[in-house]
C-alpha cells in the first residue's frame, strides 16, 4: 500500500468539478483505494502485438457448444412462459 497525500480540492479545481466539503474525505479515501488497486496490478511482460495494418483486428470468437442447458439459462430469466422468455410489450 502506498502512503500518499491526495489534494482532492486541487484535483476538483483542475477538473472543473465542484465537491462539497463534507464529501472531500470520502473522495480522498476512494481515490487512495483506486491508486492502491492500480499499484497491485501485475506487470505485463512482452508486447501486445498489435496489427498495425488493421488496428481493428479482434480476437477470434470460438463458439462453445452445450455449455449450459436451456433450463439452466431460463432459470436466470425474471419470467418464463411455455419455455420462452416473457418480455414487456413494446408496441400497442
Amino acid at each position: 500500500m502506498i502512503n500518499m497525500s491526495i489534494d482532492i480540492k486541487n484535483i476538483a479545481k483542475l477538473s472543473m468539478l465542484r465537491i462539497e466539503d463534507e464529501k472531500v474525505e470520502k473522495f480522498k479515501k476512494d481515490m487512495e483505494a483506486i491508486i492502491n488497486m492500480v499499484d497491485r496490478l501485475p506487470n505485463i511482460s512482452g508486447e501486445l502485438g498489435l496489427n498495425y495494418d488493421n488496428v481493428m483486428t479482434l480476437r477470434e470468437d470460438i463458439a462453445v457448444q452445450n455449455k449450459y442447458t436451456r433450463n439452466e439459462l431460463l432459470q436466470n430469466a425474471p419470467e418464463v412462459q411455455a419455455g420462452c422468455l416473457v418480455v414487456p410489450k413494446t408496441i400497442e
